[in-house]
């Protein structure tokens, strides 16, 4: 077969043991036909072929994102985007600069807001009332855990002092019992079931957008991690009209609100998930919620900010008894279970059961894996791989940052602190490590994210200290962690994740040979081009590839 494109003169990282690194890649027919030096791949070139000389920069298999939220983060950069706000007063102008911008939109909504940038975490109905007044508002926070709403939301949906906490959630509260603005967990469906739904046409675009953003960064494939009927109808649509041109895997989401009569509901969407590159194996379960609000399920108690232990260790979605039960169905229908799993309770809970699992169903390359982990126990971090557990990441939290020191650090034991974000503690254990962003909680870009996972250190502030640092990872654990650890929990790792003969040519090139010793923080790296198959989805000008 012809060559129809090669790649020579660069730094190639294979992520194959058997030839780490190369120095050319040609493609023929959307496939690897040769990995090598330039001077063995050059003699492949023939009439017609695309030779690309790289001038030294690097060639990694496409970047995979084990879990992230494409159709919603496409959606809310249309919104009020307040991602990039680092304070309450740039909150504040963004929201008051998008009410002005679109005066006939009756609620302000979209997302971003960080907790760190207010104290305690929840911000106050009192500031959106100053900025918008008497217009409905919802906010939702990075983590999508808690919302912002405006005492306009709150008087719609008939929030007051006398409004009892459901039971998956809590309303923020004031010195008088008042609700104060924020909605933690599923206190945030009182008021979201008032909002005015997404459209089916507004979903397909946020995927497209999604995308285009997504293999900018150098991303080829990804693990939505939770996929509803609205979202899985426009990636069908999007998929059967040739428009998805990454690799996708979904996970159901089970709900919490209904009972094991769902399954029948996620077996039968599963079965229309296989359309393009679209493919539904999973089903997605929250077992907690989050550090920052105490609804992490601990072993140990929160404590009061002040050393003192306090009654509360979170909050567990399911019963263990019927987290077991709900994973053994998942599990006997042969779906892929990924579990929400922030505290450590939750992470043991988890893991207990996928090993009823197994008991019940018996053994199987399942790839079960549980996304988060913030808070591991090391008894539970030996569990991952005789249970053929993935340890799903999400690296660029591993650092010392706000959440950190101020909303968690504080109000956890210095035994639990100690095991926070243990990503070298799973890699010693044999646990196979998938690494994703969560996005839009924090960024897509998988450059900081790795560097973090190497460094403990925030780019922003590098010569800070490092967040516990015997859990870093060395730069190509890493790399493997965001490639072909990501393509196994994908169910991708025979035709991606490594540079080989005949697997996909699903590739990323970065400006620089990230490998050698003076290229300098991997997250000043940029993507230049982004390929699937060969061609290019991506690809900035300075690269000869047509976008």
């Amino acid at each position: 077969m012809r060559t129809d494109l090669l790649l020579t003169d660069g730094r190639v990282w294979t992520g194959d043991a058997r030839r780490p690194t190369a120095e050319a890649v040609a493609v023929a027919g959307g496939r690897i036909a040769a990995v090598g030096s330039a001077r063995e791949i050059g003699g492949l070139a023939a009439n017609g072929t695309r030779v690309v000389s790289l001038g030294g920069r690097t060639v990694l298999p496409g970047f995979q994102d084990a879990h992230l939220h494409p159709p919603h983060g496409g959606v809310e950069m249309t919104l009020c985007d307040l991602y990039g706000a680092t304070s309450r007063d740039e909150c504040l102008d963004g929201i008051r600069r998008y009410a002005e911008e679109h005066p006939d939109r009756e609620w302000i909504r979209g997302g971003g807001w960080s907790m760190d940038s207010f104290p305690g975490g929840t911000p106050l109905r009192g500031d959106l009332d100053a900025v918008v007044p008497g217009r409905p508002v919802f906010l939702t926070n990075r983590d999508g855990h808690g919302a912002w709403v405006s005492s306009r939301s709150l008087e719609l949906a008939g929030i007051d002092r006398n409004t009892a906490d459901p039971a998956d959630g809590r309303i923020e509260r004031d010195e008088h019992g008042e609700p104060a603005g924020t909605l933690q967990e599923g206190a945030m469906d009182l008021v979201e079931r008032l909002v005015p739904e997404t459209t089916p046409e507004e979903w397909e675009a946020g995927i497209r957008r999604a995308q285009a953003h997504l293999h900018s960064l150098g991303i080829t494939a990804w693990q939505d991690a939770a996929v509803v009927p609205e979202t899985l109808s426009a990636y069908r649509a999007v998929a059967a009209r040739g428009e998805l041109t990454a690799r996708v895997e979904g996970n159901l989401l089970w709900r919490r609100d209904r009972g094991e009569e769902q399954l029948a509901d996620l077996i039968a969407m599963r079965g229309e998930g296989a359309v393009g590159q679209l493919r539904i194996r999973g089903a997605k379960i929250f077992q907690d919620g989050v550090a920052e609000s105490f609804t992490a399920a601990m072993l140990e108690p929160y404590l009061d900010g002040h050393g003192r232990s306090t009654e509360s260790s979170g909050h567990s979605m399911h019963e263990p008894e019927e987290l077991a039960h709900i994973v053994t169905l998942l599990d006997g229908e042969g779906f892929q279970v990924h579990i929400h799993a922030i505290g450590d309770r939750a992470v043991r809970e988890a893991l207990d059961a996928i090993e009823a699992a197994r008991g019940a169903n018996g053994a199987r390359d399942a790839r079960h894996h549980l996304a988060h982990l913030q808070f591991v126990h090391p008894e539970d971090a030996r569990r991952f791989r005789p249970l053929g557990v993935v340890a799903n990441c999400q690296p660029l939290w591993a650092c010392h940052s706000g959440y950190v020191e101020e909303l968690t650090m504080p109000f956890v034991t210095e035994a639990t602190a100690s095991h926070m974000y243990p990503f070298g503690t799973l890699q010693r254990a044999g646990a196979a490590l998938a690494f994703g962003s969560d996005w839009t909680v924090s960024t897509a870009n998988p450059l900081p994210q790795i560097e973090v996972a190497t460094t403990r250190v925030i780019p922003d502030k590098r010569d800070g200290e490092p967040f516990l640092p015997d859990e870093r990872l060395d730069l190509e654990t890493a790399l493997a962690a965001f490639t072909r650890g990501s393509a196994f929990v994908n169910c991708l790792e025979r035709e991606t994740g490594t540079i080989e003969p005949g697997k996909l040519a699903d590739l990323v090139v970065l400006d620089r040979n990230v490998l050698s010793a003076d290229a300098g923080p991997i997250a000043d790296a940029r993507v230049v081009a982004t390929l699937v198959e060969g061609e290019a989805v991506y690809a900035a000008p300075d690269v000869p590839l047509e976008a």
